[in-house]
């Protein structure tokens, strides 16, 4: 049992639902994003999301594309952010998943990229543009390692999609609440509730729910049905705004509590 797995018994057994905070590593410098992970961790999230900035980051929209560009050049490395987190780890006790393209792993070799982030101390991992049918080897490598591979759902998933997402799933369950990319909207899907009634009769995994939070109304909207919220374009507008202020972790922490409560 991991520190997700932890997280969310720990949450069941005391009623409460997950708020998942997803920010992009070296946006806008690896500096600052220490001090955020410190102010995401005390305003609040349950879990840390940390993008690793890609070039070409397909499931984003315009805010999280702009991010990862950020990201990019303030020179952003993936070895550069495992080091972050081993740096925040041994202070922050909330788990950290990262959301990195598939490509970046490849590259690095699973079997590496596994050891080096269980090492940092970080403890799962979403592959937005890495299917079930492709993710065989690095999650046999992730489940001997007690390490967390998430898999997406979305609104057209079938039942039998349902079936071998949740199949090969640990950690959690993302999904996702609409068609497209992330950003932010400011109505939910008014068939969110039933789909996610639908995979919680297959599996008793918790699930959680991105793309398209952007206010504390959705988040308490969508943690009726779901196990957890997942807020991430909402929370980088805040901190693109504030680039260059001092007070930008700060605004970053205001907003997040905001959310939480």
């Amino acid at each position: 049992m991991n520190r997700i797995d932890k997280k969310f018994k720990e949450l069941k057994k005391n009623n409460k639902k997950a708020f998942i905070a997803f920010i992009m590593a070296g946006d806008p410098s690896l500096g600052v994003t220490e001090k955020l992970i410190h102010k995401l961790a005390s305003s609040g999230a349950d879990i840390i999301e940390l993008g690793v900035p890609f070039s070409d980051p397909i499931a984003d929209g315009p805010t999280i594309q702009k991010a990862s560009e950020r990201g990019l050049k303030s020179k952003t490395t993936l070895p550069g952010v495992f080091n972050l987190v081993k740096k925040v780890r041994n202070q922050i006790q909330a788990p950290i998943v990262f959301l990195i393209y598939y490509n970046l792993v490849f590259h690095f070799g699973l079997e590496r990229f596994v050891k080096d982030a269980i090492h940092s101390g970080v403890d799962g991992v979403v592959v937005p543009d890495l299917p079930p049918e492709e993710s065989k080897e690095l999650c046999e490598i992730a489940k001997k390692n007690k390490f967390s591979v998430i898999q997406l759902l979305a609104p057209t998933s079938s039942i039998d999609r349902i079936k071998k997402v949740t199949g090969a799933a640990t950690g959690f369950i993302y999904y996702v609440s609409l068609t497209g990319t992330t950003g932010a909207r400011k109505k939910l899907p008014e068939e969110l509730g039933e789909n996610l009634r639908n995979i919680k009769k297959i599996t008793n995994m918790p699930v959680c729910v991105g793309f398209g939070i952007s206010t504390p109304r959705q988040v308490k909207e969508v943690q009726k049905f779901a196990d957890g919220a997942i807020v991430g374009s909402a929370i980088i507008k805040v901190i693109e705004k504030n680039i260059g202020k001092k007070d930008l972790v700060g605004k970053v922490g205001g907003f997040v509590r905001k959310l939480k409560s």
